[in-house]
């Protein structure tokens, strides 16, 4: 599977987010209320950023996202413990501008990465605070299903416990696109 795929559709642009991005990513990192909600609540903060930063770049699977109808940075996201035998991965880290909520971006975003994911594994999960409300609401309207809690440790940050979501390829290939 291809972790940093350059990738699109009609909302959004993938691109494999590299060290130089720091500053570009950041800014849209930096709005408080952002990361209102996650489990990293001070993640605005340039020291506390750099960290999460540092972990997506060496994930070897992180991306820039891009609004593709103007070219502007408004997050990242990333595929994570890419498991081949077992043909599972993660999907997450994704923060998205403010300006970009309640709409259609956070879809798009995750369609597009499902639908490249599915070409390679059978199931893929997603790790969300668990009282991350927005989060977990944005699970359900794609078809993620709720299987229990587990500590995830955030890179440089102590383990917290996270709702564990999963989509499975069939339930995706079958979904109703409504």
């Amino acid at each position: 599977m291809e972790l940093q795929p350059r990738i699109h559709n009609e909302l959004v642009r993938l691109e494999p987010l590299k060290a130089q991005d720091f500053e570009s990513l950041f800014a849209v990192a930096s709005d408080p209320l952002v990361w209102e909600q996650h489990p990293s609540k001070e993640r605005y903060k340039r020291e506390v950023f750099e960290k999460f930063f540092k972990g997506a770049i060496e994930s070897g699977g992180a991306f820039q996202v891009f609004d593709h109808t103007n070219g502007e940075l408004i997050g990242s996201s990333r595929y994570y413990d890419f498991d081949a035998a077992k043909r599972v991965v993660c999907i997450g880290y994704t923060f998205i501008a403010r300006s970009r909520w309640g709409g259609e971006f956070n879809r798009a975003l995750k369609t597009l990465m499902l639908d490249h994911a599915f070409q390679f594994v059978d199931r893929v999960i997603f790790h969300v605070g668990v009282d991350n409300r927005r989060s977990r609401k944005a699970m359900e309207k794609i078809g993620g299903v709720y299987i229990g809690e587990e500590p995830v440790a955030y890179v440089g940050e102590p383990s917290r416990p996270n709702a564990v979501f999963k989509i499975d390829s069939a339930d995706w290939a079958n979904r109703s696109l409504d």
